[in-house]
C-alpha cells in the first residue's frame, strides 16, 4: 500500500521511520509552495475572500471523504470541546491572524517567524505532553535551529519598530499552530488524522463563514484569472486537505518533539524550491545552514 493510501485510511499500525520519511518530505514540499502560491493568489483575490473559498472547498472535500470512510470509534463529549478548540486555533487563531499580521509587517517576516515553530512545538511537547528530553533531541534541536537561523538571517529580512505589531500578530498565529499540533496529538491517536482534521477545519470554516461570505459577495471578480482559482485550489486541496491530514498522520506515529526537529528542514526545502522555481541563488549561509539542519536531524535519529 502506498504512503498516501496509508494516510487516507489511517492505518493503526505504527510504521517505522523509513515509511514516515516520504510523508515528512511531502509535507515540506507542500509547505514550501504555500508562501509563493498564497502571495500570487491574494494579488488577484482579496485575502479574506481567498480564505473563504479555500476553507469552504477544503471542508466540503474533507467531510465528503470522512462520510465514505469506515466509521471509527464514537467521539466522546469532552473530546468534542477539544475539537472545537482546534477549530478556533487553526482558522481564526492561525490563518486569520497570519493574514492580518502579514499585512502589517515586512515581506519575509512571516516565513521567518513560522520557522521558529519547531522550537515552540518542541517546548510545548515537553511541557504539555510530558515527552522525554534526551541529549539527542536537545542537541538535534539546537543544531537544526541554528541552521534555520543561518538560512533565514542570510536573506533580506528587514527589522524595525514599525513592524512590531505585525510581527507580534504573526507570532501569535505561529503559537496557535503549535497548540493545534499539541492538542491534536492525543485526539488523532484516538480517532485518526482524517476525522480530526475534517471536523476541526469544518467547524472553524463555519465560524468564519458569515464574515467570509460577505467579503466574497461584495468582491469585484472582473480581474480574477484562472491562475487565481488554481491558487485557491492548491491551498484548499494541497494545504488544507493533504498537508493538514499528513501532518496529523505523521504526528500520530511520532513524538511531537521529534517531528519538530524534522520540521526544521522546511527552510532548506523552501530555498531549494525558490532556486529552481524563481532562480534565487543558494548562498554560503544556505549551505552552512543546510549542513547544520542535516546534522541536527541525524543526531536526533541516532
Amino acid at each position: 500500500m502506498s504512503q498516501t493510501a496509508e494516510a487516507v485510511n489511517d492505518v493503526s499500525s505504527k510504521p517505522g521511520l523509513a515509511n514516515l520519511i516520504p510523508a515528512i518530505v511531502l509535507l515540506q514540499l507542500l509547505d514550501a509552495f504555500c508562501f509563493p502560491v498564497t502571495r500570487f493568489g491574494v494579488q488577484l483575490i482579496e485575502p479574506f475572500t481567498f480564505a473563504f473559498f479555500r476553507f469552504t472547498v477544503s471542508s466540503i472535500v474533507l467531510l465528503s471523504i470522512v462520510r465514505i470512510m469506515k466509521p471509527g470509534p464514537p467521539i466522546v463529549r469532552a473530546d468534542w470541546w477539544k475539537i472545537i478548540m482546534l477549530s478556533i486555533l487553526i482558522i481564526p487563531g492561525n490563518q486569520m491572524l497570519y493574514m492580518f499580521g502579514q499585512s502589517k509587517t515586512a515581506a519575509g517576516h512571516g516565513a521567518f517567524l513560522f520557522a521558529t515553530s519547531p522550537v515552540w512545538i518542541f517546548l510545548l511537547a515537553v511541557f504539555h505532553l510530558k515527552e522525554k528530553v534526551t541529549w539527542q533531541k536537545l542537541a538535534g534541536m539546537v543544531l537544526s535551529f541554528a541552521g534555520v537561523l543561518a538560512i533565514m538571517l542570510g536573506g533580506k529580512a528587514v527589522f524595525g519598530a514599525e513592524y512590531l505589531w505585525g510581527d507580534i500578530t504573526v507570532l501569535l498565529a505561529v503559537l496557535a499552530w503549535c497548540y493545534y499540533t499539541i492538542i491534536g496529538k492525543r485526539l488523532v491517536e484516538r480517532y485518526g488524522a482524517f476525522r480530526i482534521t475534517a471536523y476541526a477545519l469544518s467547524i472553524g470554516s463555519a465560524l468564519y463563514f458569515p464574515f467570509g461570505v460577505y467579503r466574497a459577495a461584495t468582491l469585484d471578480y472582473s480581474q480574477t484569472t484562472a491562475g487565481a482559482w488554481l491558487a485557491v485550489a492548491y491551498m484548499a486541496l494541497g494545504m488544507s486537505v493533504a498537508l493538514y491530514v499528513l501532518w496529523y498522520w505523521v504526528l500520530k506515529h511520532m513524538e511531537a518533539s521529534r517531528l519538530a526537529i524534522w520540521h526544521n528542514f522546511f527552510p532548506v526545502i523552501s530555498a531549494v524550491v525558490a532556486y529552481f522555481a524563481l532562480g534565487e541563488p543558494l548562498t554560503a549561509t544556505f549551505v552552512i545552514g543546510g549542513i547544520l539542519v542535516l546534522a541536527g536531524v541525524t543526531i536526533n535519529e541516532v
